[in-house]
């Protein structure tokens, strides 16, 4: 049997017990070119809050009823008859919250070589780690020498977004919440500073730490804090919008920037990235992180729960601060 955990209600808020529902299925015999995947690892991220909510979006919502929608890390336990992947073979895609997914193999990459410890493959080498990748380089269009500002600097992805920029020879602000993880994206992960925003006043801080003002901002929380980026950004400033989690669980009108025409003033872009753009250059990526992590480099962190019966537990630590690194969930046996 197969457990799962489907959604039944859309969240309102932060998701209840009563959205989702433990189910037991029967897996289902592989058709040609089919091929079930044991699940070892769920990926427990931001953008999943967002996939529940019946609007228009990047991707489609996930229907009431179905298997919530989630990246997984798993090996492949049966093979009928496909071209690409063999018994025994890791890989990662978008399996949902379940023990085992069948899959004809689209959108799934296998992990060729596995050199470092598979939950790193979920976060710094997994879709984290890509996204960071692509969008501080890519979106951001970063250049050696700029200051760079991260919220959700102790996240998976600000994380990993901190440490390319400083290996890129940048000075790297980070925003966090609390001193334990300010303390951990300044001594373990060697950013030149970080702000305490539930702490310490971000405006005040930034004017402190950026005193030329920001050239990239990479924001994952959006709200006031990203209005008090927006307030600081030089010349031709880039503003990368990857998520903003502090909206996500919102039950009024999400509220936007109100400091967006300082983007007018100072000739500044901020563009929106979906890390789904970039799936033909992952390995591309993959590579290069997989060496600055073998090199030293860069840290990687996860901090990984277990039980697919404690999915709605665990996801709430994504939004109450309840984590350290990327959020993984351990499948069960």
């Amino acid at each position: 049997m197969n457990k799962q955990i489907l959604l039944v209600e859309r969240p309102v808020g932060l998701p209840k017990d009563s959205d989702w529902k433990l189910n037991n299925a029967e897996i289902p015999e592989l058709q040609d070119g089919e091929i079930l995947v044991e699940q070892d690892y769920i990926s427990l991220d931001p953008a999943m809050r967002g996939w529940t909510k019946d609007v228009r979006s990047y991707i489609p919502p996930v229907g009431l009823g179905e298997v919530m929608r989630a990246g997984t890390l798993g090996r492949v336990v049966k093979v009928n008859n496909h071209p690409n992947f063999k018994l025994g073979d890791v890989v990662t895609g978008i399996g949902g919250v379940q023990q085992y997914s069948v899959t004809n193999g689209k959108g799934y990459q296998k992990v060729e070589s596995v050199q470092r410890p598979l939950t790193e493959y979920l976060g710094t080498l997994g879709m984290p780690g890509m996204t960071a990748y692509f969008g501080i380089l890519e979106v951001g269009e970063l250049k050696d020498g700029e200051v760079v500002v991260v919220s959700g600097a102790a996240g998976a992805v600000g994380s990993v977004v901190g440490q390319i920029a400083k290996i890129k020879g940048c000075t790297v602000v980070g925003i966090a919440g609390g001193k334990d993880k300010c303390d951990y994206v300044v001594n373990e992960l060697g950013f030149d500073a970080c702000i305490d925003y539930k702490n310490e006043n971000v405006n005040a801080g930034l004017k402190q730490h950026c005193p030329k003002g920001i050239d990239v901002y990479f924001d994952n929380v959006g709200g006031e804090i990203l209005d008090a980026a927006l307030g600081r950004i030089r010349m031709h400033a880039r503003i990368v919008i990857c998520g903003a989690i502090s909206q996500y669980n919102s039950e009024t009108t999400v509220k936007g920037p109100s400091n967006y025409l300082s983007l007018l003033v100072n000739r500044g872009t901020m563009r929106g990235m979906v890390v789904f753009d970039y799936a033909a250059r992952y390995n591309e990526a993959r590579l290069q992180m997989e060496k600055w992590l073998n090199e030293g480099k860069m840290k990687s962190k996860e901090d990984v729960y277990e039980g697919i019966e404690n999915f709605n537990e665990t996801l709430h630590r994504l939004f109450n601060g309840q984590k350290n690194g990327k959020l993984i969930l351990k499948v069960s046996e």
